[in-house]
């Protein structure tokens, strides 16, 4: 690879790094082409992007990039692949349903909206968290639960007033 190519390649990965808030860094070394395919099919029907490159770039890239990735340089050893997406959990349950059938791949960092995780323990933390529409969805409900408490409480009152008020006129009659 000649220098403008790897150049190239590292503004292309900056770019990315820079327009993307979740970013996993995985091992698959080890699959076979079978395997590998069956991978990248997952991250496919996951909308997640799946892509190995190669360390030194990575880094670079990493560095070149406006985001504090705190220790996943550290991680950069080895086969490492990146994985993109832009739901906060998708990757890391690729991971976990694709580890299902085999011991790869294994997650060697994260970076998801600002919080870094390394190592591969934090994979079940990474499956469990919510996506913003999610949390999206959770506080709407939050918000709409009391209103609908007083209307319910306005319906039920209003037909509880109605039966007291016929009760009293029809005692007059």
């Amino acid at each position: 690879m000649t220098r403008e190519e790897k150049s190239i390649v590292i503004e292309d990965l900056t770019a990315q790094l820079t327009d993307n808030s979740i970013i996993y860094l995985a091992d698959i070394s080890g699959l076979n082409a079978g395997a590998t395919t069956n991978l990248r099919r997952a991250c496919f029907k996951a909308n997640v992007q799946l892509a190995v490159v190669k360390n030194t770039l990575l880094a670079k890239a990493m560095e070149g990039s406006d985001k504090d990735f705190g220790d996943l340089p550290g991680v950069l050893k080895g086969n490492t692949s990146i994985m993109i997406s832009e739901t906060g959990n998708a990757p890391a349950k690729v991971i976990k349903e694709f580890r299902k059938k085999s011991e790869k791949p294994l997650l060697k960092g994260a970076f998801v909206e600002e919080a870094v995780y390394v190592g591969d323990e934090y994979l079940d933390t990474l499956v469990n968290i919510k996506s913003k529409e999610e949390v999206i969805g959770d506080i709407i409900g939050l918000l709409q639960s009391p209103a609908k408490n007083v209307i319910s409480a306005l319906q039920s009152g209003g037909g509880k007033l109605a039966g007291i008020l016929k009760t009293l006129s029809e005692k007059e009659g």
